[in-house]
């Protein structure tokens, strides 16, 4: 049986524990609401009133949380509202999917090792290290998407 006040301590608790990740505190426990509702989808209405905020500070949340691609927006027919919604029955193959930028960041970061002098430079093996681990990274996370897949 679902015990709301439980499931309001778990969103609080995770929120602040992904805000001290760096995520953004309102960001984090709407994205907690949305997963942990019993319905496909809720309103800024919704979130507000079970996140006891006004639905002005939902706006800015959604809009990180679909600029990052964990949440879609559908609008509600008639109605000026929208409903809001994970992307994916799944958040690690939303965030998996999203990490194409990795290429992106390595080539960056490859610019900053010649910037600074090369791999020779103090501050250009550190800037190659994480090049490199950004490649590892990149280079193994379809691998990594594959085995999750395979497991569920």
């Amino acid at each position: 049986m679902r015990d709301e006040e439980a499931v309001r301590q778990f969103v609080e608790r995770m929120g602040r524990t992904l805000a001290d990740w760096g995520v953004p505190p309102m960001a984090a426990r709407v994205l907690l609401t949305v997963m942990t509702a019993d319905e496909d989808a809720l309103t800024a209405v919704d979130l507000a009133e079970r996140l006891e905020v006004s639905p002005a500070a939902i706006s800015g949340a959604v809009r990180h949380l679909m600029t990052i691609g964990l949440i879609r927006r559908e609008p509600v027919p008639g109605s000026r509202r929208d409903l809001y919604m994970l992307i994916s029955e799944t958040w690690w193959e939303a965030t998996v999917t999203k990490m194409t930028r990795l290429r992106a960041l390595s080539a960056l970061t490859d610019e900053g090792v010649v910037a600074v002098g090369g791999e020779k430079t103090r501050p250009g093996r550190t800037l190659a290290e994480m090049r490199d681990f950004l490649d590892f990274f990149d280079e193994e996370l379809p691998a990594l998407l594959e085995k999750w897949r395979a497991r569920n």
